[in-house]
């Protein structure tokens, strides 16, 4: 058991800090906040990266990068995870997706790498194949549909 592991117990309360209810109570008076000042006041605060006026980091740091709009996301899987299946199986990416190969298909559909080995003849149909992938499918005496 490490202390990141620590959790309540199930269906347990931790009741609130209650503020200003004595001075016994540790927490009274100034309600842990101190005498006076910015923190002290109601609505007090500054915001996260407030640097007291001064010109904070993050703009002083260049922007990099930016986001391609026109990316084109593929769920991707090698050669050595269809060796799992049986020879002669249709292997497609809703079915990959209902064996629990894969997490999710996106919205490029599936497509196939040719990282490891394949001994058996397959159907795969996928929306993209690399070259290796191909090669290596139809040496092992499958076939490579393009969706």
């Amino acid at each position: 058991m490490k202390l990141h592991e620590l959790s309540p117990a199930p269906n347990s309360t931790k009741s609130n800090k209650r503020l200003g209810r004595g001075i016994g109570s540790g927490t009274g008076k100034t309600s842990g906040k101190g005498h006076k000042g910015q923190n002290a006041r109601s609505g007090g605060g500054v915001r996260p990266g407030f640097e007291g006026g001064q010109m904070p980091l993050i703009r002083q740091l260049p922007k990099r990068g930016f986001t391609n709009n026109f990316r084109k996301v593929y769920t991707t899987i090698n050669v050595s995870v269809l060796e799992q299946f049986d020879a002669g199986t249709v292997v497609s990416a809703n079915m990959l997706k209902t064996k629990g190969v894969i997490s999710k298909v996106e919205p490029y559909g599936l497509k196939v790498l040719g990282n490891g080995t394949l001994t058996k003849a397959l159907t795969v149909k996928a929306a993209k194949f690399t070259q290796s992938a191909i090669d290596k499918i139809t040496a092992a005496g499958g076939s490579v549909e393009v969706e």
